[in-house]
């Protein structure tokens, strides 16, 4: 990869597409994870690295660090261009837009940003945030990823978000108006959620989107809100099999209207898939800044690390300022959890993985019992040195990749 020179973001990158890209399943590129943490509320589903500070942030104390953890993993990881940036949280759409160039600005300087750069902020469907739109445009942010989560109030109001429908649709309005490529998430399978229900909600979202959609099936995670209500009683999951009704009409529907999945709960437009899931999911280099961020990095000496930082927004605000970065474990990968990390990884992929790079990276091949019995079962598709999770695969999922670790 080139040695960068001293560059700083275009503030109006190029419109990115998969068809213009240089990344690919065998050179999955490079990219830039920045974790804010902080949120207005904690909403009840959420398992996230997220706080709540009714106090406020200091912005500029935030921005000094991630400018030094930048610097920090760009001394492990040199030379590198950036295919991807992504701003997560937590809520990144409460950063001034100030502060987004800035660290814009510092990934500039410390790696050479590729021309067709996908920059993307995650960010709340509100008017207050709606308002900050543009100034994120002008700093660089090519592409908005909306939190809208659901298409009816009731169950935004049992979801704990803060907006409403109305609101939710006009901040989709402004983000089309002001960003050549934007995308929104819904959460299905929700308590009593009626499979008619969802197709109206899945067909008023596809007409809304244009090109990309994240649709998440519920899960209850340990240590939130709804964990507590379920355990108490107050909350019944809608029962596996009737969840699987619903992905299969989120499949279905998705596909019929020309946005197929990509992975298991994003889609997308052909040529618009999310570049930035696309350098994790094809088991790509990424550095993870911020609170609670991970990465994967290979250093000067050709081992891949597996880095992650504090969670604790303050703590880790410390260790970067007494250490340069808020790193709480670094450990070099081996062969075999490398294999075990592109396998769970990359077979979430519709396009699937190939066995050759697995064999390399992990010094050994696929049990070819394994893969003769999964694909008898229906559960893969193989073509030569590369397979796929079959439709029928895909609620196995965990099972096919157990298979094929062993």
């Amino acid at each position: 990869m080139p040695v960068h020179p001293d560059v700083a973001i275009d503030a109006a990158p190029s419109r990115c597409h998969l068809s213009a890209m240089t990344s690919s399943p065998q050179e999955p590129g490079f990219g830039v994870y920045v974790h804010w943490p902080f949120c207005l509320a904690k909403c009840p589903y959420c398992d996230f690295n997220s706080h709540v500070r009714q106090s406020g942030v200091d912005q500029a104390g935030y921005l000094d660090a991630y400018r030094r953890e930048i610097a920090y993993m760009a001394a492990i990881a040199p030379g590198r261009t950036v295919d991807s940036i992504f701003f997560g949280g937590g809520t990144p759409s409460l950063m001034e837009p100030a502060t987004v160039g800035a660290i814009l600005d510092a990934i500039g300087g410390a790696w050479t940003i590729a021309p067709n750069v996908e920059i993307s902020l995650e960010a709340n469907p509100t008017s207050v945030d709606a308002t900050r739109f543009a100034g994120y445009r002008a700093a660089g942010v090519n592409r908005v990823s909306l939190g809208v989560q659901a298409m009816n109030d009731a169950d935004l109001k049992r979801l704990g978000r803060m907006h409403s429908v109305a609101e939710a649709m006009a901040a989709v309005e402004i983000a089309a108006k002001s960003f050549e490529r934007y995308s929104f998430d819904l959460i299905y399978a929700r308590p009593d959620q009626q499979p008619n229900d969802w197709q109206r909600e899945l067909d008023e979202a596809i007409d809304r989107a244009a090109e990309h959609l994240s649709l998440y099936q519920l899960t209850i995670e340990p240590d939130t809100m709804y964990e507590r209500l379920v355990a108490a009683g107050k909350l019944i999951p809608m029962p596996d099999e009737e969840a699987r009704v619903l992905f299969d009409i989120t499949r279905e529907t998705c596909e019929k209207r020309g946005l197929p999945a990509y992975e298991i709960s994003n889609h997308a437009r052909p040529g618009a898939e999310c570049r930035h899931n696309l350098v994790y999911w094809r088991y790509g280099e990424y550095a993870g800044i911020g609170p609670g961020a991970h990465g994967r990095l290979i250093d000067a000496s050709g081992r891949r690390r597996a880095l992650s930082t504090e969670r604790n927004p303050e703590k880790w605000l410390a260790g970067v300022r007494a250490d340069g970065h808020g790193l709480i474990d670094d450990q070099t990968l081996t062969a075999d959890e490398q294999g075990d990390e592109m396998l769970l990884m990359g077979l979430r992929l519709a396009e699937g993985i190939d066995l050759t790079r697995l064999a390399r990276l992990r010094g050994r091949g696929v049990s070819e019992g394994a893969l003769a019995t999964l694909d008898a079962s229906g559960m893969i598709e193989r073509d030569g040195s590369h397979i796929r999770v079959t439709r029928a695969g895909f609620p196995l999922l965990d099972a096919v990749i157990g298979e094929l670790a062993a």
